[in-house]
């Protein structure tokens, strides 16, 4: 079973990530990124410093932080950070003090009370007056909305099917949201659907392969190659995919 600082180096090799590009947006110092993956904890500063480590260098590989961290401190068998205390427990007051101050509160909001019966009927009777009397309004149906022109279906879509012959990482942004970033192990497919633009990821490029509305890509490497940005649209599908036209 692989240990913690190996898994993690795997899912940063899957990703063709370098630990120097690491270390650049994190501001960790590859000795503490190499210790992380070589299970040296003895080498890492103690306190919060470690658990900072490992959720920064997940969430620069897109990882579940949370998730490695509780996994990093199974592994090492660190406590977990304690929880803060909820509230402190006030002072106890001697019986006769709160039965006092008790006793003062409530003879003070009687006394309030009895004084402002007037201002209290004057304030009903005005805000029922003060209320408007608005008619009933007409139920209005919305007009049916018109029916879809037969070449706006679904089909100007980009529907791109990736399946993984060997374990490579993918990441994908559809529309310009990031929908994948995970390991596809081999077997696996997966499929996604676009408006307009798919921009494609690959750790493995040579273990995948993929199909643009069901017509077949070309490859998009070699094996171990790392591929990054591959913008498919309409327009640059032509080029992607295989050309059965000769």
């Amino acid at each position: 079973m692989a240990s913690f600082g190996d898994s993690l180096r795997r899912e940063r090799e899957l990703r063709g990530v370098s630990l120097r590009e690491i270390a650049d947006e994190t501001k960790i110092s590859i000795r503490f990124l190499q210790a992380l993956e070589q299970d040296r904890i003895d080498v890492l500063p103690g306190g919060i410093f470690r658990r900072t480590f490992v959720r920064q260098y997940a969430r620069h590989l897109g990882l579940d932080s949370e998730k490695l961290v509780a996994e990093f401190l199974y592994a090492h068998e660190e406590p977990a950070p304690p929880r803060s205390a909820n509230v402190s427990p006030a002072r106890r007051l001697p019986l006769g003090t709160l039965a006092t101050v008790g006793g003062l509160v409530v003879l003070g909001l009687f006394s309030f009370a009895k004084s402002r019966p007037s201002a209290r009927r004057a304030a009903d009777s005005l805000g029922a007056s003060a209320t408007p009397k608005v008619p009933p309004l007409e139920r209005v149906y919305p007009a049916a909305a018109p029916a879809p022109a037969a070449n706006d279906a679904g089909s100007s879509n980009l529907v791109l099917t990736l399946s993984a012959r060997e374990s490579c990482w993918v990441a994908a942004q559809v529309d310009g949201q990031t929908v994948l970033n995970r390991v596809l192990n081999g077997g696996e497919t997966q499929t996604l659907e676009a408006q307009g633009e798919i921009v494609l990821s690959v750790g493995n490029a040579g273990g995948l392969s993929f199909r643009v509305n069901d017509r077949p890509g070309v490859s998009l490497g070699r094996a171990g190659e790392v591929k990054r940005n591959i913008v498919i649209t309409r327009k640059s599908l032509p080029s992607l995919v295989e050309d059965h036209s000769s």
